[in-house]
This record gives structure tokens, C-alpha cells and sequence, in this order.
């Protein structure tokens, strides 16, 4: 895939309140393009250098518009491993939905975890159809990425709840364009891309917007929360179930079986509405994970044991063994990880 400042379509300049950078790295000596690619994204992703990208030309380039609160951007790029780590997402402040819509290529060997065997793989789409993956930057995530053509929102979590309510569990979605919804999503996102430099700052502002919302409630007709009444009532039922594990997450008693109890739900209901999850057990334990992770980062003089037991795990053996399971690196290792990259 070559990509070229001489061939690349010119670009009307952007009118006032609209923030709009350019970034290329055809003006780099061949063996720096991809160093230079690898310091532009950095502070989202990780950028993994191999052999041969170092070796060979990479060809890169981004637009990147500000504007209302949101952020869109247009990138072309060679194939290239991408990662944002749990040390990484435990030191940084970078929070939002990431929904990337791939006119061309696209990823493989998707991971939402760091352990081998939690990927995530969708239906391969017919050739040619675009893709849809949404990405939670509050959680890790491996990717392998295709020569391609990507248009990407970022998307504060508020205005992603507003049509998914369980916003986190978005995070590894890829979405094949095949419907209605997530075709106008796409093609929406594609116009963006093209005719964004030319529109006044409040056009600008409600076009991403409405992208945004577009692919959030593709998404969202996807798991099955449309706008009718059975689905609002599902959605409602969703966020209490959400609200009482998070606020009785630090005890050790909390299981599907008290949720169950508590709230006086069907089994059948609760076990779907986590189905996506691996079941709730599973929902809890990756929450657990994550505050504790969040915890080693943040408190670097409090004890494992106690960040275990604070986040609900009954002994500090069962926490290691599901920390190294999940991040396949122990919590002392994660710590010491994280604090050299805070340092």
C-alpha cells in the first residue's frame, strides 16, 4: 500500500474552530518513517516495531479534526501491531470509545486481553464491505491492522451510553456494514472524511456528532437495544443489575447467585443479558481486575493483599492466579511495570 503527499488529494483548509492537524511520514529518511509513525500515535497506542518495519519504507499518514468536544480522524497506514497495554491504560488519562471504520483492510489477531486465548473474531463481511470495530481505551487490547484506510471517532463514554447501555462491553465489537444502520453509519463516516475541511465549525460539529451516534446505535441494534419499549425496559434492567455489582463490587459474597437474590430476576434473563461477557461471574471478575490493576498503579505503597481483598477477592492467591491469568503477568510484576512507565 503506497501512500504519498505528491498523490494524496488536496484539502480545503479548515474554517476557524475546527482544529485540524496533518501528519505524513513521507518526508522521513526510509528507516525512520515507522519510528516517526510509532511517536505520532503514541499517546493512544502503541505502536510495535518489528524487523522488517524497521528495515523497510512505511508509508502513514492522519488527519485529525477537533472539533465540539470530538475527535475524528482519517488515517491510511501500512499493516502494523498495535497494543494498549493494562500498565499503559492504568498510568494514562486517555478514556474514550474508539470506533473505527474501515473503508479498507482491516484487523485480525484481536485481543481484549493479554492471555493467547481471549480473542475476539467476527464473522469474516463480505469482500469489500466495510468494518465497524469499537475499542474501550479503558481497557487493553492487541491488534494486528491491515494495510488500510480508517476513518475513527472518539467518543466520550457519556454520549456512547446514550444508545449502549453497558458502554464497556463494546470493547473488541467488530460490526460488518451489511445492515441498513451500520451501511449509513459507514457511508456517513466516508462523506465525513472527504468533505469535513469544508464545512463551517457548526456543521462540522453536528456531522460528527450524528457519526458518532450512528455507529453507537449500529452497535446498539446489534445486541439487540432498539427503540422499542421491550428493548428500553432490557436497557433498564441492564443498568440496575450494573449499579448494584459496582456498588457491592468490594465484597467478597457478591456472586450471580446474590444478584439473583437481590434483585428478584429471572436466571434465564440475567444469564442473557451477560451472555456477550462469558456470564456475570465473568463480568464481575473483569471488573474486579481492572479496579485492582487500577489500584496497584495508583497506591504503590499499599499492600497486594490488601488492593486484593478491597477489590473482592477472597484470598490474595485467588486474586494472583486470576491477575495472571487474565494479564498473564503477576500483580508485584504489573506494579513495577507500571510505575516505570508513570516515572
Amino acid at each position: 500500500m503506497t501512500h504519498s503527499a505528491a498523490t494524496a488529494p488536496e484539502r480545503p483548509l479548515c474554517p476557524p474552530g475546527v482544529a485540524h492537524s496533518h501528519f505524513d511520514v513521507h518526508a522521513e529518511p526510509p528507516d525512520r518513517q515507522f519510528l516517526a509513525w510509532r511517536a505520532r500515535v503514541g499517546h493512544v497506542m502503541d505502536a510495535l516495531p518489528s524487523r522488517d518495519a524497521l528495515e523497510r519504507p512505511f508509508h502513514a499518514a492522519i488527519d485529525r479534526y477537533d472539533v465540539g468536544g470530538l475527535v475524528f480522524t482519517e488515517c491510511r497506514s501500512d499493516t502494523l501491531v498495535l497494543e494498549r497495554s493494562l500498565a499503559r491504560v492504568s498510568t494514562d488519562s486517555v478514556r474514550d470509545f474508539v470506533f473505527h471504520v474501515f473503508e479498507e483492510g482491516g484487523v485480525d489477531d484481536l485481543r481484549v486481553r493479554a492471555t493467547p486465548g481471549a480473542r475476539r473474531k467476527g464473522e469474516p463481511p463480505p469482500a469489500g464491505t466495510p468494518t465497524i470495530l469499537a475499542l474501550d481505551m479503558n481497557q487493553p487490547v492487541r491488534m494486528r491492522r491491515h494495510d488500510c484506510r480508517v476513518h475513527t471517532f472518539f467518543v466520550p463514554g457519556a454520549l456512547v451510553q446514550e444508545s449502549f447501555p453497558d458502554p464497556e462491553a463494546l470493547h473488541g465489537r467488530t460490526l460488518a456494514c451489511t445492515t441498513p444502520l451500520a451501511r449509513l453509519a459507514a457511508g456517513h463516516a466516508i462523506s465525513l472524511a472527504r468533505h469535513i475541511g469544508g464545512m463551517t465549525p457548526a456543521a462540522a460539529q453536528s456531522a460528527v456528532r450524528t457519526g458518532a451516534q450512528l455507529v453507537v446505535s449500529a452497535f446498539g441494534k446489534q445486541a439487540g437495544f432498539d427503540g422499542n419499549a421491550r428493548a428500553a425496559a432490557r436497557a433498564a434492567m441492564f443498568d440496575r443489575v450494573r449499579r448494584h455489582v459496582q456498588t457491592h463490587l468490594h465484597r467478597a459474597d457478591l456472586t450471580p447467585e446474590s444478584v439473583l437474590a437481590a434483585l428478584q430476576l429471572p436466571r434465564p434473563t440475567l444469564y442473557r443479558m451477560f451472555q456477550h461477557e462469558g456470564g456475570l461471574g465473568s463480568y464481575i471478575r473483569s471488573l474486579r481486575l481492572r479496579q485492582a490493576a487500577s489500584d496497584l498503579a495508583r497506591y504503590p505503597h499499599v499492600m497486594v493483599t490488601d488492593i486484593a481483598y478491597g477489590a473482592g477477592f477472597r484470598s490474595a492467591s485467588d486474586f494472583s492466579r486470576a491477575f495472571r491469568r487474565a494479564y498473564g503477568i503477576a500483580p508485584q510484576d504489573f506494579r513495577v511495570q507500571a510505575l516505570e512507565r508513570r516515572f
